[in-house]
């Protein structure tokens, strides 16, 4: 009996001290105060996102991780290119300043930097869809040669061994273990953060005092609706399907499109239809950066459209446009640039010493 009750008393002991633990851990380790939990602000008129964070809470100190991480050029393998090297803030976190993506050993890419904004209402990533798991969606310009090159192991361990990493990620998950799961975790909690949903176009549309199209620009949204939003829906301005819209195709590239991923032959040179909004601020245009003007791209559609058999429909008679039109159609589009996006400094640069 006297055994009995000295068991009991151990194993309750240790209940204790593991609640405590877990208590502790629950801190950060250390007794202090834990994660900060943050409300995601959603613009008013937007479906559900598909990613929700239910299996990734957002904190402060994980969408801070996940900022430093994003702006790290350390974390490439010869230390010069980092996530916000291709994915610049000023252009609507795509790329302004080459057609194609570019990385380490100034390897190219054959395809242009997409933006990266309003991710979290997509399920799959890439111009051809080739990522399914946003989570995962770093893994790819993270390992591939042409982008920033690293092997993930080694990049865990150098990640392991900075103390900066060792604080922040002790201050976001609990412990300062570094894992791939908490660095994907926190880089989507960052990039989830980059919302586009407060331009003009949405002031106007949720009637806010005082906002209002000019004529023109009334004119070119209802160009728009006529001539465009049947790929590129309200309010995300994008349907998120894959279409051939008739560009031709490059043989130095060699660019199939989404049949690389399905090896259908129906999805040859089909590609995501990109979103409208930032349009004017996220040049180069097309998924390998061929056209570096809006208007390059009007001409196309009014009469540069190739009939191929997985041509879209939609386009494959091209989409005329003259040339006040086409003025009138960029006014409008300029309506849907986003400076609060593209001015917010929560998602600006981090200064990274070496």
């Amino acid at each position: 009996m006297r055994h009995k009750a000295l068991y009991i008393a151990v194993a309750f002991g240790t209940l204790l001290l593991l609640a405590h633990a877990c208590k502790k851990e629950n801190r950060g380790g250390s007794g202090g105060p834990g994660p900060e939990p943050v409300t995601l602000s959603l613009p008013p008129g937007f479906p559900d996102p598909v990613y929700n964070f239910s299996g990734n809470p957002l904190t402060r100190q994980g969408i801070a991780l996940g900022r430093f991480i994003f702006y790290d050029y350390r974390l490439s393998k010869d230390s010069t290119v980092s996530c916000g090297f291709c994915h610049q803030q000023f252009a609507a976190f795509g790329h302004f300043d080459h057609a194609l993506s570019h990385g380490v050993g100034g390897r190219q890419g054959n395809r242009s930097v997409p933006t990266i904004f309003n991710m979290i209402w997509q399920k799959e990533f890439m111009w051809d869809g080739g990522v399914n798991n946003l989570e995962i969606q770093p893994l790819t310009p993270l390992t591939d040669h042409r982008e920033m090159g690293v092997d993930l192991k080694e990049l865990l361990q150098k990640m392991q061994a900075d103390p900066r990493y060792r604080q922040q990620f002790k201050a976001a998950f609990g412990t300062e273990e570094v894992t791939s799961e908490r660095m994907f975790k926190a880089i989507t909690q960052f990039v989830g953060t980059m919302i586009s949903g407060n331009s003009r176009y949405d002031s106007i549309i949720r009637k806010v005092p005082g906002a209002a199209f000019s004529p023109d620009e009334q004119v070119g949204y209802t160009l728009y609706q006529q001539k465009c939003a049947a790929c590129h829906k309200e309010p995300l301005f994008t349907d998120l399907s894959y279409r051939s819209n008739g560009l031709p195709y490059l043989a130095a590239l060699n660019d199939v499109g989404r049949m690389k991923i399905t090896g259908n032959t129906a999805d040859y040179l089909k590609f995501k239809v990109p979103s409208l909004r930032n349009i004017i601020r996220s040049s180069p245009y097309m998924h390998d950066g061929r056209y570096s003007d809006i208007f390059q791209v009007f001409g196309f559609y009014d009469h540069g459209v190739k009939d191929t058999i997985t041509t879209d429909v939609l386009v494959r008679k091209g989409v005329p446009l003259t040339s006040q039109q086409q003025r009138q159609l960029y006014l409008f589009l300029n309506t849907l640039t986003d400076y609060t996006l593209i001015n917010n400094k929560d998602l600006s640069e981090v200064l990274i010493e070496p």
